[in-house]
Formats: C-alpha cells, sequence, structure tokens
C-alpha cells in the first residue's frame, strides 16, 4: 500500500459522524466499547463496527487487557499524525461533542473512584513497605537524574503499578508507555495519568518476557521495584534490552539483600533484594553496560538504583 493509499484510508475511516466522535473521545482518554457505548448512546454491535473501521484504517489501535479492550489513537506513524489533525479540525463549540465530553466526565469521575476505593483497601500494605526504606521521594530524584541528559523521546516503564514513573519522567518523554499484568493497577494509572492531563503516556497490559514492541523502540526503560516479583530477572532484563535502542538506557530501582522473610510471605517476593554483582551479570549477558549501583539506606532496607547503556552500534 504506497503512502497515498495509507492516506485515503484513513480520510474514508473517519468520513461517518459517529466515527469523528469517537476520535474526539479517544483523544481524550482510552475506552472500551462498554464505555463508549455509555457516552454515544447507541448499540454495542454499532459502535463494534465503527471501532472496527476506524482500527482498519489506522487511526485506533486496540489493547487487549484481561476480559476488558481498549482503544485509543494510534501510536505515533502516519495515520497517528492524521488522526490526531482530524480531531484538531473538529469545532470545539460542538453541541454534540460538547454533550459526548460531558458523559466522558463522568466516567473519568466513576474510574477515579473505583480506583481510590481499590487504592484505600491496599494502602496499608504498601504503607508498611514504604517505611522500611528511604523516602520515595529520595528515589524518585536519583531515578529522574539517572536519565537526566538522555535523549527520550519514547519511554517504557516495566511494572508501572500505579503510573507514578510515568507521571514523573512526562515532562521530559515525547512518548510514555507503561505495562503491567494487574488490571486494577493499570486503572489506577489511568485515573493518575488523566487527572495529571498526561496524554503523551498510556499504559496497557503486558508480558515483561515478552514485550509487545518491536526491537530498538525505546529511548529509556525503568524498573521501578518490580524485578523482585519476577520468576526470572535476568530474562525480563533480556527481553527490555532487546526493545532498547542502541545508546539508549535502562534503569532498575530495587532493594539490596535483606531477610525480610514476611515480604515473601505476604508481599509476594519472589526475591529477597539483590546483590550487585548478579545485575551486573545479567546486564552485560543482556549487551548492556551497567555502572555500580547508587545506595539509599533506609529503616531496614536498602534502595540500589543501576543504570546501564545499551551500546552504540558501528555505523
Amino acid at each position: 500500500m504506497t503512502s497515498l493509499d495509507h492516506l485515503l484510508s484513513g480520510f474514508r475511516a473517519a468520513a461517518e459522524s459517529t466515527r469523528l466522535r469517537i476520535l474526539a473521545l479517544c483523544a481524550e482518554s482510552e475506552l472500551t466499547v462498554t464505555e463508549l457505548t455509555q457516552i454515544l448512546g447507541q448499540s454495542q454491535p454499532r459502535v463494534s463496527r465503527h471501532l472496527k473501521v476506524l482500527c482498519e484504517g489506522g487511526l485506533l489501535e486496540r489493547h487487549q487487557e484481561r476480559a476488558w479492550v481498549f482503544y485509543r489513537l494510534a501510536d505515533p506513524g502516519r495515520e497517528a499524525t492524521l488522526a490526531e489533525a482530524i480531531v484538531a479540525l473538529l469545532p470545539d463549540d460542538d453541541p454534540t461533542l460538547t454533550l459526548d465530553r460531558e458523559r466522558l466526565s463522568v466516567i473519568k469521575q466513576g474510574r477515579a473512584e473505583r480506583a481510590g476505593r481499590y487504592f484505600r483497601d491496599n494502602a496499608a500494605d504498601w504503607d508498611q513497605i514504604r517505611a522500611l526504606h528511604v523516602n520515595e521521594s529520595e528515589v524518585e530524584a536519583a531515578l529522574a537524574q539517572l536519565f537526566d541528559g538522555h535523549n527520550m523521546e519514547n519511554f517504557l516503564d516495566i511494572g508501572t503499578g500505579t503510573g507514578r514513573v510515568l507521571e514523573l519522567m512526562a515532562p521530559n518523554v515525547e512518548r510514555g508507555v507503561g505495562i503491567d499484568m494487574s488490571h486494577e493497577m493499570l486503572a489506577l494509572a489511568r485515573v493518575r495519568l488523566e487527572a495529571a492531563d498526561l496524554r503523551h503516556c498510556q499504559v496497557r497490559q503486558g508480558d515483561m518476557y515478552n514485550l509487545s514492541f518491536a526491537s530498538d523502540s525505546f529511548d529509556g526503560i525503568a524498573f521501578h521495584m518490580v524485578l523482585h516479583f519476577a520468576d526470572n530477572p535476568s530474562g525480563a532484563l533480556a527481553e527490555a534490552a532487546r526493545v532498547l535502542r542502541p545508546g539508549g538506557r535502562l534503569v532498575l530501582v530495587d532493594f539490596a539483600p535483606h531477610d525480610l522473610e514476611f515480604l515473601r510471605d505476604e508481599q509476594a517476593h519472589r526475591r529477597l533484594g539483590f546483590a550487585p554483582s548478579e545485575v551486573t551479570t545479567w546486564c552485560a549477558a543482556a549487551g548492556l553496560d551497567p555502572t555500580a549501583p547508587l545506595r539509599l539506606s533506609g529503616e531496614a532496607l536498602t534502595v540500589l538504583l543501576w543504570s546501564a547503556d545499551a551500546a552504540e552500534r558501528p555505523s
């Protein structure tokens, strides 16, 4: 298909009033079919047909998350540029689009309330761990500093959880993606990103051992307090290295070795921290050049931060 064919396909896909409404809504937020039917006041089969046309035209993309399927504007590329241009031409004062935005606000409010309940139900567990190590603001400042000065056009947060690292890095990236296996955590992350109006950041369900991205896709990758849950930490690092561009940087944040067995029993930690030597070995095996870790000592847990760069390829 030629560039002109791609362009015509996109225009044909958008050339219908409901599909224009869907594009406008998906430019504001990731949405499920159910949410779109509530906003549009149309049947699910009809909305699904419109979504199929928009996806086939390259203007939207879909991502499966357990039983849910989320739709959003296509990732950066020729069709995404077209989708953004079409949305930019839509009149802000159109009464139908205004009503759609009002209904979307109700959807977002419902998400925020559900996320808030989940956070309250689990906050005690998270607070118990936070109390054992250095203040999280110090960890975040150190993480951001390790990425400082690096070109960060595309950034990946593996095990994004509540989306806090995406929020932290958002001012310095053109596109941020967070992946997590937990639907509940992704719901929290979406609420956080929407509240901060970070439309260039998105989250999706994903497996850190089998990332759904092409090789050399990202300039920066973060693992923030994730690997201690992993069955195969070296495999996760190797897969991250695959999608890291030459010259890109990976930052790993996790605990130094410790003996707090309750974290294994109560918090599902597979590993009680990592020795610097084993992380260095795994990074080197994945083709990365790691630095000695930065140490941040806390009450009972020490946090280590490694940075590791992907080698530049000879021209």
